[in-house]
């Protein structure tokens, strides 16, 4: 029996699974920050950590897996490899390969080994792989780079909107009864000087504020979404240009908490109305498994394997790892 591990690692938890040959879930480990850019002791002791829970649970020493994917936030370029080979190599794991974490969420996302995927979660970034096997990135690297939205630009925006209308620069919009209850204050006056006084940054928590106004006809709420759908929209159709997809048949895996858990209709028709007439045989696929899913597939055909639909499907069956591992 062959086993294979993967792993996602992002910056606020690590999740490393095993599997054999047939899909099913082995084991599981995990651990803390798993982003070396933010702290890299932290990340490789995250790492470790997770491994090592998961080989314990499963009873197996590292030579027993024949491949492994890591699937690591902030493995974006060659200087963030030179880092993050070295450490994942000093694991032990035979035919280990480091990919970052945007790759891993689109082989879970889709049953082709070829796609792309735009992530939206507290940042944004967009991966597109090709038939052929070339691999493109664009964006990841934040707002002076380019980049547009994520849950940090969307909680600024919804701040700014605020102060906009309490100022009389932007028409009014019920953010403002939102945010305001949502932070506290009885006023955005007082708001206003409170974060000014202190140089607080606008809190995450005002993203989802954003869908709970669309939905209720806030037109400043649904532009400010329909600027991220477009901006993502953007990204995938340069990934698709980039890599010569445009008439390929193949997903756009959505992943990340703000395409996937808040209300697709102020986003999504966005990211089409851009895509779309630039590669027809582009479909949304919103990420419904955890991103782990895609490491094992991708660690499974790195050791050769054609995985075949049962198997795909039994590894799909990975969810909820947080009630897995409660407690463990």
């Amino acid at each position: 029996m062959k086993y294979y591990l993967g792993m996602d690692a992002g910056g606020s938890k690590t999740y490393a699974v095993i599997t054999d040959e047939t899909g099913r879930l082995v084991a599981a480990g995990k651990g803390g920050p798993g982003n070396h850019q933010i702290d890299r002791d932290t990340a490789e002791q995250s790492i470790r950590q997770a491994v090592a829970q998961a080989l314990g649970q499963a009873g197996l020493r590292e030579q027993d897996i024949a491949a492994a994917c890591f699937g690591l936030a902030g493995a974006d370029r060659e200087a963030d490899f030179r880092i993050l080979r070295p450490m994942i190599a000093e694991l032990g794991l035979p035919g280990s390969d480091v990919v970052c974490d945007t790759v891993i969420a689109l082989r879970a996302g889709t049953s082709k080994p070829y796609g792309v995927v735009a992530i939206c979660g507290s940042g944004t970034n967009c991966v597109g792989m090709s038939p052929s096997g070339e691999m493109y990135q664009c964006g990841g690297f934040g707002y002076p780079y380019g980049d547009f939205g994520g849950g940090g630009d969307l909680a600024a925006e919804a701040f700014r909107a605020v102060i906009r209308a309490w100022e009389g620069r932007e028409e009014e919009t019920l953010l403002t009864a939102l945010v305001t209850k949502e932070l506290g204050y009885p006023s955005v006056e007082h708001m206003f000087h409170h974060f000014l006084d202190h140089a607080l940054p606008a809190p995450l928590e005002l993203t989802p504020l954003l869908f709970a106004a669309a939905a209720q006809g806030d037109r400043v709420a649904a532009r400010i979404l329909r600027m991220q759908g477009t901006e993502l929209g953007l990204a995938a159709r340069a990934v698709i240009r980039r890599l010569g997809m445009q008439r390929e048949t193949f997903d756009l895996v959505l992943a990340g908490s703000v395409l996937t858990r808040g209300d697709g209709q102020f986003i999504h028709p966005y990211i089409v109305e851009t895509v779309q007439p630039e590669a027809p045989g582009c479909r949304l696929q919103v990420l419904d498994v955890e991103p782990v899913v895609g490491a094992i597939l991708l660690a499974m055909e790195k050791d050769g394997a054609t995985v075949s639909e049962p198997v795909q499907e039994q590894v799909r069956r990975i969810s909820d790892l947080k009630g897995v591992l409660a407690g463990g």
